[in-house]
């Protein structure tokens, strides 16, 4: 895959300890759907704390596109006043989402509800993910597409129902975004749309839905999953939403203390909803001295402050039933289980190969040119840790800003430094990551 047209290479060096107290950026996933369910609600709702990477802003435009009024109030606070359920107007442009997947398909779902047509597009990461297992469930609820790329591809065209209709869906895999999808759209559709999980997903969508007024249930099904039942056509209020800081964004400089000598340092409200919590579960299993206080939350999303010091840490094999709750966190974990004595094990990855690039050959070349002994097993990570690595590669970032922190992670404690061939998508997701590092004590050039 190509590369972005200014390349920004950056290299990392062993640094001495990391110290300090910091607040990683508000959670994505939340401050998406605090904009997503505040545009479709009636009256303001103001949020706080919330991402201002591009994935999230570009998300805030396409809002704006569909007939809410979005503003920037101060840094990270903003206002949405809705059009209520249903109430999208027809945008006069193509919804550009750059490189979020996951803005992207939560608005599919909230614009299949409405009768509007709109175009949905990307970056060329975006461009070559699938979106057909989105626009399977919401074809069913009366959406239809048309311009649409081979194999269900952006650039499309999507025409919300006029009559929605509800479904009962079982997701095909454990997806929050096609569940959130569903969800979405089941607002506007008169009755009861049921989505059930054989396996639970990241219940972010349940939780604020309920928090903007919704009349959703979320109930076991079999031994791992949740049937969610939505009563549609509910009249969503505007609500106030304190966005926790993101563990996703977390893991990286949690991974970098954990691995640099002498590091202490201490994260402020990062969110602790459990299933979005495995890569401190495995990191724990690991070894990993990592401390929770200060425990609060709000709509319905845990938050409390971690202290992480650094820790010896051994391999572990990790459920394949974990990978719900860390999917993202996966390449940070690699880089920590490079650093461990013995072999991490990290099993049923395959949703990795639909990320922003194929994220699981990727972190395995990541850790191939840094010396590392590493090896794709169908779809399963195995890494041979031998407590230090040797580092010195260069790691080909393929548009994807979690290879690129994941990299950089590693040359904090490498033997020799590790070099990143571009860092500029960084900033779709974690804006301050690289002055946030070097205000921790990493050495970054």
């Amino acid at each position: 895959m190509a590369q972005s047209d200014t390349q920004t290479p950056l290299e990392a060096r062993a640094s001495g300890p990391l110290a300090g107290k910091v607040r990683v950026p508000g959670d994505k996933s939340i401050s998406h759907r605090a904009l997503i369910l505040g545009a479709l609600s009636v009256g303001e709702t103001r949020i706080s704390g919330l991402l201002e990477g591009e994935d999230v802003l570009n998300t805030a435009k396409s809002m704006r596109a569909l007939g809410a009024r979005v503003e920037r109030t101060a840094p990270f606070a903003w206002t949405v006043n809705g059009v209520g359920v249903g109430g999208f107007a027809q945008p006069a442009a193509p919804l550009d989402f750059g490189n979020s997947g996951t803005g992207c398909r939560l608005v599919m779902g909230a614009v299949a509800g409405c009768p509007v047509a709109a175009v949905f597009d990307g970056d060329a990461s975006l461009r070559s993910r699938p979106m057909r297992r989105i626009l399977d469930p919401l074809e069913l609820m009366g959406a239809r597409t048309s311009d649409i790329r081979e194999g269900g591809r952006l650039p499309l065209t999507l025409h919300g129902a006029r009559y929605p209709v509800p479904i009962t869906y079982k997701t095909p895999v454990a997806s929050a975004q096609i569940k959130s999808a569903v969800l979405l759209a089941g607002l506007s559709a008169p009755g009861v749309t049921t989505v059930i999980e054989q396996e639970a997903s990241r219940d972010h969508t349940e939780l604020m839905l309920k928090h903007f007024g919704a009349d959703i249930t979320s109930e076991p099904e079999g031994s791992r999953g949740r049937r969610i039942t939505l009563t549609g056509e509910p009249e969503l209020r505007g609500a106030n939403v304190v966005v926790p800081a993101d563990p996703s964004s977390a893991a990286f400089p949690i991974v970098a203390a954990l691995i640099v000598d002498g590091s202490d340092v201490v994260f402020s409200d990062v969110m602790t909803n459990p299933l979005r919590t495995g890569l401190f579960t495995t990191l724990r299993e690991m070894g990993a001295s990592i401390e929770e206080s200060e425990v609060r939350g709000d709509a319905g999303e845990p938050m409390a402050q971690l202290r992480v010091r650094a820790s010896k840490l051994k391999g572990v094999e990790v459920p394949p039933e974990r990978a719900p709750s860390m999917i993202d966190e996966y390449l940070v974990l690699a880089v920590a289980a490079s650093f461990a004595e013995g072999t991490t094990i990290m099993r049923g990855l395959q949703e990795l190969r639909v990320k922003e690039s194929d994220r699981l050959e990727a972190t395995a070349a990541m850790l191939r040119v840094n010396g590392v002994k590493v090896e794709v097993s169908g779809d399963d990570l195995i890494v041979e840790g031998r407590g230090h690595v040797p580092g010195g590669g260069l790691v080909a970032t393929h548009l994807d800003h979690r290879i690129a922190m994941s990299a950089l992670v590693m040359g904090c404690a490498a033997d020799r430094p590790v070099k990143v061939d571009d860092t500029a998508f960084i900033a779709t997701s974690f804006p301050d990551f690289i002055p946030m590092m070097r205000s921790l004590g990493a050495d970054f050039a």
